[in-house]
């Protein structure tokens, strides 16, 4: 074989081993997710999932993480209906109606619950103590741009449940951002180990969802556990 012949097979053969075009990217961790803002509004991301056991871990971080610019948005108080037709005040994208929060969230849970009594554990109830720390978390992460167990003020979320009522018991935290809907998140978590060993923890009896809008939409998710 000619030195031109070789040279040329050599050549065909790296085309072949390394298509043009294609490259796979791995990243992991909260980091990960945080730094990396949904260019679109059905990208979809769920951190990683965090347990009891990991709380002090968890709050460690905050100091080593890096904050993100702060993103101030405006509150809005729901319209007051100028007739006594019983039709629900007009709402944005950015502010759903307190009973779409509630439709939302429910969902959540009855998902959640099919899914762990098809696993072999007890449904759970809802705690709407749960439900304050869950609303609470999702809506510190809408307001100050970031995605993360850690909340803006260093809390964990034991502390935040604490904070909300729950004195004792906290069990397990959930987060995602961008899944549209409650089937869908639900579905994210269960395809997530970490996430999925949350929701089948039996010893888990009590739950609150939270979910909070971006002003583009995107919805931001918590799902808190309790064992009392």
């Amino acid at each position: 074989m000619t030195r031109f012949a070789r040279r040329a097979t050599t050549i065909a053969a790296a085309l072949i081993a390394a298509p043009l075009g294609f490259a796979l990217v791995t990243t992991t961790g909260a980091q990960a997710f945080a730094a990396a803002a949904p260019a679109k509004a059905a990208v979809a991301h769920v951190a990683e999932a965090v347990g009891a056991n990991a709380a002090d871990d968890v709050a460690a971080q905050a100091s080593t993480k890096k904050k993100k610019k702060k993103k101030t948005v405006a509150k809005k108080t729901p319209a007051t209906p100028v007739t006594k037709a019983p039709t629900a005040a007009p709402t944005t994208p950015s502010t759903p109606a307190a009973d779409k929060y509630t439709v939302l969230e429910t969902q959540v849970v009855t998902l959640t619950n099919n899914y762990r009594t098809a696993n072999g554990c007890g449904a759970l109830r809802i705690d709407t103590r749960l439900v304050a720390a869950a609303r609470a978390h999702s809506t510190d992460m809408v307001t100050k741009n970031f995605f993360d167990h850690t909340g803006s003020n260093g809390s964990n979320f034991v502390q935040r449940e604490v904070a909300a009522g729950y004195t004792t018991g906290a069990s397990a935290e959930n987060i995602a951002w961008g899944y549209r809907t409650a089937q869908d998140v639900v579905t994210g978590w269960i395809n997530s180990p970490g996430h999925r060993a949350n929701i089948l923890n039996c010893s888990s009896v009590a739950v609150g969802v939270g979910v909070a809008y971006k002003a583009d939409g995107t919805p931001y998710w918590t799902q808190d556990f309790g064992r009392v």
